[in-house]
Parts: C-alpha cells; structure tokens; sequence
C-alpha cells in the first residue's frame, strides 16, 4: 500500500546532503515553465542571439518552435561544427550486472520483473572488455543494475581498474552514490557519471518508483554535483521521454545542466535523450506523445542553449533517425550494443537478459561505415593523458 511505502523526498540513512539550492531552481523553474505561452516571435528571437538563454531554451522547446524544427536544425548544426568539428565520438556500454533492488514500473530490471539475473566475474569482465577493445573502441560505458548488494562500490571500482586496462575513457552509469565514493571510484579510473532523472516531476517521480533507493528523489537529482565533489571529470544528464510531459522534463534536464555548469565550470556537461522503450513481460511500453520530430526538437535545442555540451544518441533509436541525427546535434554515438550481461565476448555466455530492447544493432564496423559515408570524423578517443 502506498501508505507504508517511505516518503519519496526523505533520504535513507547513509545517503548524503549536500548544502546545495540547485534542485530547488530546478524544480522552481520547471514548475514556473509554461510552454503554451510562447508564440512564433518569441521563438524567432531565440534563434536569432548569439547566446541563448534560459528564456529562450523555454522557447526553442515550446510547441510553438515546431514549424521552426528546420531552422533550429541548421542553427544547431552550425554550433556543433563550431566547437566539435566533424569529429563524432563512437563508445559502447557494458552491462557487467543486472540485480537490482528498485521497484521502477517501467524498467525491465526492476526486482519484481522475472528475468534472468547474473553479475559477471573479474575474469568474464576482462573477457567482454577485451572483445570490446578489439573492435577498435576506446571508450566504455560501464552499467549496473541498481543493487549495492550485488554490484557494491568495490565490484565497480574493480571492473573501473579493469577497463582502465584497455580504454582511455571510463564512464559510469550505476546507482547514485556519495561523494566520497565517487572520490574513490574516480581513483580507480572512472572519469565521468551519467544518471538519469527519469522525470523531474517528484509526484510523478513517486508513482514511478515504489521501492528501492531510487525512490528517494532529492538524492537522484544531486548525484551529478557529488560526483563532480568527488573529482569526476564530467557528468551526464537524462529524463527518460516519455514518462511524464517530456517539455517540462526537458526544460529541467537542461536547467539542471546549466546551473552545475555554472557552479562546477571545469566539469564536462553531456546530455542523452531517451525515450522509453518496450521491456521483457511488457512490450507495450512506448514513449506517448515524443515522436521523432519532438525528439530532434529537444537535441536541437539542448544544443542551441549549451553548445559545448556532448550530446549522445543511443540504440533505442533506428538506425536512420540515429544517422541523421550525428549530422546536426550529436557528438556521441553508441555502437556494437548489447543491454544483456556477458554478450560481447565469445567466451562468455549471454547469462543475464536486457534492460530493454534497442532498435539499432548495429556493429561498431557498420556505425564507423555510416559516420564516414555521411563525411564526418568517427573518433574513438577524445582524451590524451599526459
């Protein structure tokens, strides 16, 4: 019953609290967000500054921006050849676990879900990371369900120190944690963390998550500025379109983004745009209202407000809307992909099933191709250590 289940916006013991006011601008400003009050000029100045502000990201997302989805399009195109060049970074993720201890109605690892679970070995991790690496990749993408229990911060920071063996670029996305556990997972080799809200909407948010961790929805939203108190490089930032009014929760992706940029100016800011997709022993999940013009509204206009950010494009788009895309706003590309546990290497069976299913599965060779024929620059590594 939803009575005995905790409060939602009550940490847990153990969590952390920062002395930070970012979630409540976050929150304050997106609830402030009315959309439908924004009208063609209001659209038009936007997109004529040089230097968009918050304002105008309101605008570049409002329904009113949709018969300027060329324009902005363009706009956006011109920004990511300014400060990215040609260049298109290729990565791919690894799923080293699949337990997880969160009630997420809508995510295929949820502990309610009757999957299969598995949690791969120091010995299978190494065997999938260097099947990875011969592919030519450079940069990994390491994933975990969300379960402290059988995926603790030691089990990351080992797999981290693994993969530092074969990449140049670690990233993470697992369950939130400390700072001072990221402190120590960035001392075994990770370099930058993405978390996705899910929605930025907290009474929607608690519908959504019935137990677990992930229920508690301040300590979700400020693992970015942890992990960045912790040392991590860079953060990433995501609401999954979808599950709530995707303007709404895409104003506050990129208002959250921004005010840490602000705060944190070293830290790399990256933006992924998922929309949901269906799960095993449910495939009528899908995404509603965000079809792919909504979604090229969102990337063209997380780009036209935070041009610097890298911007990715995942699997669980088709492999068309995935490659004209990498041609106006995404930097960062996904290849060679598999949710499943213990699927890249030939000596490791596929032990654990998907988180959910992808629409492009595509080689890492078929991606670099089609990079290529569209006359941009397939990059593996966008990191040198010295």
């Amino acid at each position: 019953m939803k009575e005995e289940r905790v409060n939602h916006m009550e940490y847990m013991p153990g969590m952390e609290v920062l002395e930070s006011d970012v979630m409540d601008q976050v929150i304050s400003g997106m609830e402030a967000y009315d959309y439908n009050k924004y009208n063609a000029a209001d659209v038009q100045r936007a997109l004529n500054h040089d230097y968009r502000t918050l304002e105008d990201f309101a605008a570049l997302l409002s329904p009113a921006a949709a018969p300027f989805l060329e324009q902005m399009a363009q706009l956006a195109k011109e920004e990511t050849r300014k400060h990215f060049g040609n260049s298109i970074y290729m990565f791919t993720p690894l799923y080293i676990a699949n337990y997880c201890e969160n009630y997420c109605i809508y995510c295929g690892f949820n502990c309610y879900n009757k999957i299969r679970r598995a949690r791969l070995n120091s010995e299978e991790i190494e065997k999938e990371m260097q099947a990875i690496a011969k592919t030519g990749l450079e940069e990994v993408l390491l994933l975990t369900g969300e379960s402290r229990k059988m995926s603790d911060v030691k089990y990351i920071g080992e797999a981290c120190k693994i993969a530092r063996k074969y990449f140049k670029l670690v990233g993470l996305e697992v369950y939130p944690m400390n700072s001072d556990e990221y402190e120590y997972l960035h001392s075994c080799g990770a370099d930058f963390v993405t978390v996705f809200q899910e929605t930025y909407n907290s009474d929607k948010y608690e519908t959504l998550h019935l137990a677990g961790h992930k229920r508690i929805f301040p300590y979700r939203l400020n693992a970015q500025e942890r992990a960045l108190k912790g040392g991590m490089r860079g953060v990433g930032f995501a609401a999954l379109l979808g599950l709530d009014d995707f303007r709404k929760d895409a104003f506050a992706t990129g208002m959250h983004a921004y005010l840490l940029q602000r705060k944190y100016p070293h830290a790399e800011i990256a933006f992924s745009c998922p929309r949901l997709r269906p799960i095993i022993n449910n495939d009528k999940i899908n995404p509603k209202d965000v079809h792919e013009p909504q979604l090229l509204q969102v990337i063209t206009a997380y780009r036209l407000f935070m041009p610097f950010a890298n911007i990715t494009i995942s699997t669980r788009e088709c492999a068309r809307f995935r490659d004209n895309v990498i041609g106006l706003a995404a930097t960062k590309i996904s290849a060679g992909v598999s949710t499943g546990i213990g699927s890249h290497g030939e000596e490791v069976e596929d032990t654990g099933d998907s988180q959910f299913e992808i629409a492009d599965g595509r080689s890492v060779e078929e991606v670099y191709e089609a990079i290529k024929a569209r006359g941009l620059q397939p990059v593996t590594n966008d990191y040198v250590y010295v």
